[in-house]
């Protein structure tokens, strides 16, 4: 039975691509190169930040337009 922790990899800059790692207490380091390695490489962290920046609510509050608009349907509907 091999654990997650086998399969699980992080990028290492030195050798510019997903390596298995030793983990420590403050830091990974491939198990190839000894560098240090980080969760995700330079572009699949642009593409990670960008995705989630998509998905994020605007907040504030609703225009006023809009609400009159949906409490005169409200009351049409009613």
């Amino acid at each position: 039975m091999t654990s997650a922790f086998h399969n699980d990899t992080k990028f290492c800059s030195c050798c510019n691509e997903y390596v298995s790692y030793l983990a420590s207490i403050e830091s990974s380091y491939c198990i190839q190169c000894g560098a240090e390695v980080r969760m995700l490489s330079q572009a699949d962290w642009s593409a990670l930040q960008a995705k989630l920046a998509a998905r994020k609510s605007k907040g504030g509050r609703p225009r006023k337009d809009a609400r009159r608009t949906a409490a005169a349907a409200a009351r049409a509907a009613a």
